[in-house]
């Protein structure tokens, strides 16, 4: 199989554990694009946290592709134009955010396109979330109404025992309304209906003529498993979770190993 289409993660895949492309990683990428290979990012970020390591990449370009918000919004890097747009039904925000205000220490939060919007307190979470994005935090006290702007995802922010206690009720009372998991232990995302990282890459596949067998899907975490049961070939990094591992057609390096590199050297050269 000549595969065309290269897929990642961010966190924990592309990027190692302080947060960089290597630079042996990003020539690597800007030659498969040289040569041909369209490169897509899909993320759970909003996409001020992706389209700095897009640029890194030269993806405007050559042509690649951004998937923010775990899928729920699609960009062409070369004109900036939304392809695909999925948005949270607006009468959700308000009894979610309040089912979080009643759980002491953990916050719910939501992105415009440069700030993250906190509706509780900010926790250490959502430190950690704003320092990965590179977005300044602001503190709202009506959550709902702070959001003037089309909402692509509201993120759950806590300790990973209480996340878990949640999430079940969450799902039993949203079930065929939203999607909600955990991309991380910390975090439980509440997406539209029908959005994961898979859906949206049939979209974008559709839209430029190819097919999943052609399309190589790398990640580590939760929200990776469904584009890496859908590709053509599904990579695991070394540290990616147990399922991911258990889920993937191939185990590549770690994210401190260059992992995406040995990808390309043994399916893309």
């Amino acid at each position: 199989m000549k595969y065309q289409v290269l897929v990642l993660d961010l966190d924990g895949t592309l990027t190692n554990s302080k947060k960089e492309i290597t630079p042996e990683t990003r020539k690597a990428l800007i030659e498969i694009q040289e040569a041909g290979k369209i490169v897509v990012l899909a993320s759970g970020r909003p996409i001020n946290g992706v389209a700095p390591l897009a640029d890194e990449l030269q993806m405007e370009k050559y042509g690649g592709y951004m998937l923010s918000f775990n899928g729920a919004r699609i960009t062409r890097c070369s004109t900036g134009e939304i392809v695909y747009n999925r948005t949270l039904p607006a009468e959700i925000i308000r009894p979610v955010w309040e089912f979080a205000k009643a759980i002491p220490g953990l916050d719910i939060v939501s992105y415009s396109d440069t700030e993250i919007y906190s509706g509780i307190c900010p926790n250490r979470y959502v430190e950690i979330e704003s320092g990965i994005n590179s977005m300044n935090i602001v503190s709202v006290e009506d959550f709902p109404s702070a959001l003037t702007f089309p909402v692509n995802k509201l993120l759950i922010c806590g300790e990973p025992e209480q996340l878990e206690s949640i999430m079940p009720q969450l799902q039993a009372k949203y079930h065929g309304l939203l999607n909600i998991y955990r991309s991380e232990p910390f975090f439980l995302e509440i997406m539209p209906r029908n959005i994961d990282k898979a859906k949206s890459l049939q979209k974008l596949l559709n839209s430029i003529g190819l097919t999943a067998e052609e399309m190589i899907c790398c990640g580590d975490g939760y929200n990776d498993l469904s584009m890496i049961e859908y590709a053509g070939l599904g990579v695991a990094m070394a540290n990616a979770q147990p399922i991911i591992k258990d889920s993937a057609d191939f185990i590549t390096r770690s994210n401190d190993e260059d992992g995406i590199i040995h990808v390309i050297n043994l399916f893309m050269r």
